[in-house]
Parts: C-alpha cells; sequence; structure tokens
C-alpha cells in the first residue's frame, strides 16, 4: 500500500509574491503582474494566435526596441493604488475647487483686464483640446505596457488629464459670463486649428498618437510632449497670467503641476530601470533626440505668439534639463 501524499503547505503570501521574503504592501497585492497577456509571448490574448490584436500586441508590446528580463520589477515611487490616489485627489480637488470659489466670490474677473481675458480665450481655453490629446496618449501607453505597474502608472496620469481638461472646461464657462463676447466656449477649435501658437503641439500630438509601439509612445508623452506643455502652459503662461493679476490662473496652473511632478517622478523611475540595460541607453536617446526639435518648435511658437520669446528659451531649457538629469542628452 503506497504511503499517503504529504499535504501541501499552505504559501503564506501570494504566489507571485513569495520570492520578495518581505510582508507584501497594499500596492504589491494590488498592482503587480495583472497583465495575463504576458504569459504567452506568441498569443498575448489567448484566442487564435493570428488574430489582428494578437499580432497588435507582439509587435507593438512583445517586440518593442525596448527591453527588459522583467518588466514587473518596476514600481511606482509613490506607489499610488486606487484607493489612495482617489484619497489624494480628492484632497486636491477640494482645494481646486476652493480656488475657483473663492475668487468668484471675490469677483476675480471683474478685476482683471478685458484684454488680459482675451489672451486667455486663445492661450488656455483651447488647451483642453491639448490635454484631452494627452490623456489618449496615456491611455494608450498603459493599455500597451508590458508590466501592471506602469499601466496602474499610466491610467492615473490619464485621469489627471482628464482632470486638466474638466478645470480648463470650467474656468472657460466662468470667463465667458464675464467677457461674453470674446468667444469662449464657441472659438476653441478654430483656435486650436488655426492659431500659430498652438500649431507646434498639434502637430506634436498628433503625430504622437499615431506611434504605436509602447515604449516610443512613452517617450514621446512622458519625456518630451508632457514636459513641453507643462514648461509652457503651467509655466510661462502661469507668470504671463501673475504679472497680469490673474492669480487664480497662477494657482491654478501650480495645482496642476504637482500631478505632473508626480508623473515626472515614475517616468524618471522607469528611464532609470530600462536604462539598466546596456542597449537602451542609445535607443532611448535615439527617440529623444529625434522627438524634440519637434518639442522645441512647439514652445518657441507658443511663448512668441505670446510675447514672452525669452520665457520660451528658459522653458526649452527646462525641458532639457529634465531630459539631461535622465541621461538622455548631452
Amino acid at each position: 500500500m503506497s504511503a499517503a501524499p504529504e499535504p501541501l503547505k499552505p504559501l503564506k503570501t501570494w504566489s507571485h509574491l513569495a520570492d520578495r521574503r518581505k510582508r507584501p504592501s497594499e500596492y504589491d497585492i494590488v498592482s503587480t503582474r495583472l497583465h495575463y497577456r504576458r504569459r504567452d509571448p506568441n498569443a498575448p490574448w489567448e484566442l487564435d494566435p493570428n488574430l489582428p490584436m494578437n499580432d497588435w500586441y507582439r509587435k507593438y508590446c512583445n517586440e518593442s526596441p525596448l527591453k527588459h528580463p522583467d518588466w514587473d520589477l518596476f514600481q511606482d515611487p509613490d506607489q499610488l493604488v486606487y484607493r489612495t490616489y482617489n484619497i489624494l485627489q480628492d484632497g486636491q480637488e477640494a482645494y481646486v475647487g476652493g480656488l475657483f470659489d473663492q475668487f468668484s466670490d471675490r469677483g476675480h474677473d471683474e478685476m482683471i483686464s478685458r484684454e488680459w481675458i482675451a489672451t486667455l480665450a486663445s492661450f488656455f481655453a483651447p488647451a483642453r483640446y491639448l490635454y484631452h490629446g494627452l490623456q489618449m496618449g496615456s491611455a494608450y501607453v498603459a493599455q500597451m505596457a508590458p508590466a501592471s505597474t506602469i499601466t496602474a502608472c499610466l491610467y492615473l496620469q490619464s485621469a489627471d488629464s482628464l482632470r486638466w481638461v474638466t478645470h480648463t472646461a470650467y474656468r472657460t464657462v466662468e470667463l465667458s459670463k464675464a467677457q461674453p463676447d470674446l468667444g469662449f466656449g464657441k472659438d476653441e477649435r478654430k483656435h486650436w486649428e488655426n492659431d500659430p501658437q498652438w500649431q507646434g503641439f498639434r502637430r506634436l500630438l498628433e503625430e504622437g498618437l499615431i506611434v504605436w509601439d509602447w515604449a516610443e509612445a512613452f517617450v514621446v508623452f512622458n519625456l518630451v510632449l508632457k514636459p513641453a506643455v507643462e514648461e509652457a502652459l503651467l509655466g510661462v503662461l502661469a507668470d504671463a497670467a501673475r504679472s497680469n493679476g490673474d492669480t487664480l490662473y497662477s494657482l491654478l496652473s501650480q495645482a496642476q503641476m504637482r500631478d505632473a511632478e508626480r508623473h515626472r517622478r515614475w517616468a524618471s523611475r522607469l528611464v532609470e530601470m530600462a536604462m539598466t540595460v546596456e542597449s537602451n541607453k542609445d535607443w532611448l536617446r535615439a527617440r529623444v533626440a529625434d522627438w524634440t526639435p519637434r518639442a522645441e518648435v512647439a514652445i518657441a511658437d507658443y511663448c512668441k505668439a505670446l510675447g514672452e520669446a525669452e520665457a520660451g528659451a528658459r522653458a526649452i531649457e527646462r525641458m532639457h534639463a529634465f531630459q539631461r538629469g535622465l541621461g538622455l542628452r548631452d
């Protein structure tokens, strides 16, 4: 008679976390190794391997030029999960809502010049198209990213971009009430499609939205386009607003920049991880070198039209400094 099999000993943690030899955090439990499409590189989705969807993921995720032996080792430096993100951004939205209410009660829009409000009509209100494009780009890279921890960062980034759209739309309505004849809520698409200050950003955004490789799309959005937008709209325009007595836009931009700084933190961590693979260094530097000139044009055109050409040059240098800090330019 054969001996009875030895009973299995229950694991003390989730199997995919057992090798970490530490008690898993909430972040570890709900964020790591969630992409089951990574189990079989030849058939990311458990369907016919020759389906176009499987072809797409093989080509633009699994066969991406950016390589790492285990992308699942990536961790968000802030270790945000959906629960903690909502706590964080509930406070952020309460702050922004308080700004809107306080400045409205003070009659802020009656205290700034009609000339400046007209500037906002063409340099600020159309930004909702740009922010929506950033949201779309972030969502695409999230869908294609090779690790769930990367995807989580991108989806939270995408949500932040939608919040920026909402802030811009809310402020547009307020300004339309202060100056009903300046086209707020009516002319933004015309400005976006035709005004010189937007064409560099529009070109870069539209070209970025047809980059299918997940890693190159990450480079375009997180290492080139977003930093350019942040330095121009949340930097140069905010400084101009302050000079024109528009404290509200200045404070609103600072609040949005807190989100942007968090996006830069996780993007920097991902670049740092990728750069540990020697073959990735030249590829990342080449992609940044290819896309950055378009961002330089976008910043320069926007700031020149605003009458802030010198500030635009400084904004370009700040974008370069961010990239240089990652080892992506000399």
